[in-house]
């Protein structure tokens, strides 16, 4: 009860910073490109808004949902592109108001949720708290990809803490969604936390490890930067291969962010 609690509290939290963020843009900043190849701010959101949906239907109607995911896969390779190409003649006011809806709709649904209900997704079910953990991860990415568009410098919080935790379960998941296999070998992760905290993961004096900043995890884990653009240090052969494909993410296998000296 405490984590869904917590994790709720944090998901809110994210939607205000979110809110915030696009809160005193102009319609024109809406078309701004972001990071992301060929998306713009508004992209982002719509992509947001869909996905807030989906996951509202999987919660209340995990039939239905498991329809729609079906048709998706099957649709495309790459269907949250395809989404988004759906969606890029919408009005600003239409996806303003569809994103506010959509995560409304969300919160609630979360809300109403018993902590023991396993949420369908996308070829995999989740529990409750990781469902939530993965909303706010996508939150957290996709704001930043407005973010950077926009020239908005945020200001790390804690709540990336479960962004991290997330990384580190999908180690396995990175793997698989390329059809390799995963290593045995354990990595070490510490990571500093905003508030100065060292949040730890794994067999501490081990050959392979990770180490920096919980934000630049968070950007790496999530795709948003390339490790070599952060400050962290990666030792071993096997910590070294995981933080190169390292996804925390659904879907198609992504290419990552390159260099910033080679765009």
């Amino acid at each position: 009860m405490a984590i869904t609690q917590e994790l709720l509290a944090d998901l809110r939290a994210e939607t205000a910073e979110l809110e915030s963020m696009i809160g005193g843009i102009d319609n024109a900043a809406w078309s701004t490109l972001t990071p992301a190849a060929g998306w713009t701010v508004q992209d982002q959101l719509n992509h947001l808004a869909y996905f807030d949906d989906a996951t509202t239907l999987a919660i209340r109607d995990p039939a239905e949902f498991s329809q729609l995911a079906d048709n998706l896969i099957h649709s495309a390779q790459d269907f949250a592109g395809e989404i988004a190409e759906q969606q890029s003649n919408l009005s600003v006011e239409t996806t303003g108001n569809w994103l506010r809806r959509a995560r409304h709709d969300l919160l609630v649904a979360f809300h109403a949720t018993e902590n023991t209900r396993r949420v369908p997704w996308f070829g995999v079910s989740m529990s409750l708290a990781s469902s939530m953990t993965a909303r706010l991860m996508e939150t957290w990415a996709h704001g930043q990809d407005i973010a950077d568009a926009l020239a908005i410098e945020r200001q790390p919080t804690t709540r990336i803490r479960h962004i991290c935790h997330l990384g580190v379960q999908t180690r396995a998941f990175s793997y698989a969604l390329r059809g390799m296999e995963a290593p045995t070998e354990p990595v070490e992760i510490v990571l500093t936390a905003p508030d100065g905290s060292e949040w730890h993961w794994g067999e501490r004096g081990g050959p392979n490890s990770v180490s920096g900043s919980a934000w630049d995890f968070s950007l790496v884990v999530t795709q948003r930067r390339n490790i070599a653009d952060t400050g962290l240090i990666v030792t071993g052969r096997v910590a070294g291969e995981w933080m190169s494909i390292a996804q925390a993410f659904a879907g198609a296998p992504g290419a990552g962010r390159a260099p910033m000296e080679e765009r």
